[in-house]
């Protein structure tokens, strides 16, 4: 029996959300996240290229070749990312440089290409473009939970606006590659222990029921 539509939109916020729950697209989490700009347009394009790419191959997913549609994929895919390194260059060059070769990794960034191998090939386009924006967000808010942890403390900025006094002293790690492991497996810890102090909440209550 097939799930409600929202609920294609929701798992991707949280229950099965790409970073912090699938640990997919890690490579561009890790590498972009030094900053909270870095890491929004990251999220904003992958989510784009996710979404362009699914509704793509939704529509046609009858007529590719099942022994070539991973090529097929990624050629869809490759279209959608080279559209994102032109529109991110004509919004800021400084921007396009600090992404750097990343942007052009969207190509075989593992989220995009599993969504769609597991459900754009083998679902309709309302059920791939609810998959896709649940998943596309999901991936950005975590991207940038990451990257606002990592500017505040080794820069002391958010978005580039002073957030402490002069005397404030950053964390120059945190925006070293380094860091992004170190803010991630913090991330991780900390919803691993929400999750078990609400697990031990529901058979307390179960029990006491």
């Amino acid at each position: 029996m097939s799930q409600p539509s929202t609920n294609e939109f929701i798992k991707g916020l949280w229950r099965q959300n790409p970073i912090f729950v699938q640990l997919l697209g890690l490579c561009p989490a890790l590498a972009v996240s030094n900053s909270a700009i870095n890491s929004l347009t990251m999220g904003l394009a992958t989510s784009f290229v996710l979404l362009s790419s699914g509704v793509v191959i939704s529509s046609i997913r009858s007529l590719i070749p099942r022994d070539a549609r991973i090529v097929s994929y990624i050629c869809i895919i490759a279209s959608f990312v080279t559209c994102v390194d032109y529109i991110i260059k004509a919004i800021s060059l400084d921007l396009h440089k600090s992404l750097g070769a990343f942007i052009s990794l969207i190509v075989v960034n593992c989220l995009i290409l599993g969504r769609a191998e597991a459900f754009a090939s083998r679902n309709t386009i309302g059920r791939t473009i609810q998959d896709s924006l649940g998943m596309g967000i999901g991936f950005t808010l975590s991207l940038f939970c990451i990257g606002a942890v990592r500017e505040i403390l080794g820069n002391g900025t958010l978005f580039g606006v002073q957030l402490f006094p002069e005397a404030f002293q950053p964390w120059t790690v945190m925006i070293l590659p380094s860091g992004g492991f170190f803010v991630l497996a913090l991330w991780l810890l900390l919803i691993s222990v929400w999750q078990s102090s609400r697990q031990r909440n529901g058979q307390a209550a179960g029990e006491g029921a």
